[in-house]
């Protein structure tokens, strides 16, 4: 099937999705999920295919952890289509209106943005949420997943579609894109009137490439060179725990704590019982002189280090003489997506939200939480880090648009 096929599709099923009451849409949602949970051995074999080929090309683990699929992600994948079914829908909200002095009643109302493209590499799961969040809010989508997860993709596809079908709904609703080649993907960057917006999940490269030579809207999802603040007033053991959750509960996903900061007054006592623990768990560390001072096991970090998303088992570690100093190195080298700090100051915490520039900001918390599920989202489409329409994790309301509804009792303009 060639692109604009595809396209003239996802346009027809848009417009039928763009009339479906919230009982039929949560109908097709909970079909959806009922048929991944029961279809869960077909995908897994699919998957399995996957797994293969990632480990006779070398994928290092973390990545390959990001493909992987098992019976416990695939609930969760359905997990989650059964909260979008429970949310409420945002589809025909009038968030505003009001009297004009002309008589004119003039208001606002969320409606579908229409056709969503969604260009992703790697993880599977990305396929069932963006189903969820899309079909809910009345959008068709066109999904272009990465080779290394062909399998996976095209076998949660169809299970999709066909358990859409079943219920009456249009299995178009949801499309794959099979040819994973760059050129179809740069044709599918160019789809004006065919696809209203167009949103990269991914690296640094893929994300880059979409944004420079999309002619199709864009809406950046961005990496995640993520921060973790322990101030002179952490708590040492709550920093301790948050630290190794964020780095090692899993390295491949964009949310896991890339770099470390750490105020001079405790730098010498936490990062040696840090070091003892990430040596444990083969976690590579490379810091500054002073970090590196402090434990043997750590390497001197480079310029280059304080910017990368290592998506491995690697972490920088800075050491600051003040919080404005955590900040200032924090917002140059940060990617706008997930910063955390560690304190029992209340004022320093108020000052850490109120200057960090990233669409996520935490206090004594895990920069793991940022995610469309844990935010009671139900799922996300991504995690924008642009500050135009939608920010953070995207959940329903990230996929509406709006236009104005007004009523008139005869009015004419002089």
């Amino acid at each position: 099937m060639n692109l604009i096929e595809i396209g003239e599709k996802a346009k027809k099923a848009a417009t039928e999705l763009n009339v479906l009451g919230v009982t039929e849409k949560n109908q097709g949602l909970t079909a959806a999920a009922d048929a991944l949970i029961a279809q869960a051995d077909l995908i897994l074999e699919a998957n399995e295919k996957d797994i293969a080929a990632a480990v006779e090309n070398g994928m290092k683990e973390s990545l390959i952890d990001r493909l992987r699929l098992t019976e416990q992600r695939i609930h969760a994948m359905a997990e989650g289509l059964y909260q979008i079914v429970s949310l409420e829908d945002p589809i025909g909200e009038v968030t505003s209106m009001k009297l004009r002095p002309n008589g004119l009643m003039i208001g606002q109302k969320r409606v579908p943005i229409g056709v969503i493209g969604i260009i992703y590499e790697s993880r599977p799961n990305v396929t069932a949420d963006a189903f969820g969040l899309c079909f809910k809010t009345g959008n068709a989508v066109i999904l272009r997943g990465g080779s290394d997860a062909i399998h996976s993709n095209t076998a949660i596809v169809n299970v999709i579609q066909d358990a859409l079908e079943s219920v009456g709904r249009n299995r178009d609703s949801i499309q794959l894109i099979t040819d994973t080649s760059r050129e179809t993907a740069r044709m599918m960057m160019k789809m004006n009137g065919y696809i209203d917006v167009l949103i990269p999940r991914g690296g640094a490269g893929l994300i880059r490439t979409v944004v420079e030579n999309s002619t199709v809207p864009v809406i950046e999802t961005g990496t995640g060179n993520c921060h973790i603040y322990v101030d002179e007033f952490a708590d040492l053991d709550m920093a301790l725990n948050i630290v190794d959750n964020a780095k090692t509960q899993r390295t491949g996903v964009c949310n896991a704590c890339e770099s470390l900061v750490v105020h001079k007054a405790v730098a010498n006592t936490f990062i040696k019982r840090l070091a003892e623990r990430f040596s444990a768990k083969s976690v590579e560390m490379r810091g500054d002189e002073a970090a590196c001072a402090a434990a043997t096991a750590i390497h001197l970090a480079t310029e280059e280090d304080w910017g990368t998303e290592y998506l491995d088992n690697i972490i920088s570690i800075k050491t600051v003489f003040s919080i404005d100093e955590a900040i200032a190195h924090i917002n140059k080298y940060n990617t706008k997506h997930s910063e955390a700090i560690i304190t029992k100051s209340y004022d320093r915490a108020q000052k850490f939200l109120n200057e960090i520039d990233a669409a996520a900001v935490y206090v004594n918390a895990s920069t793991r939480f940022t995610d469309g599920f844990e935010f009671g989202f139900g799922a996300e489409i991504g995690i924008s880090t642009q500050k135009l329409h939608a920010r953070g994790p995207m959940g329903l309301n990230a996929l509406t648009s709006t236009k104005y509804i007004i009523y008139g009792s005869g009015q004419i303009r002089e």
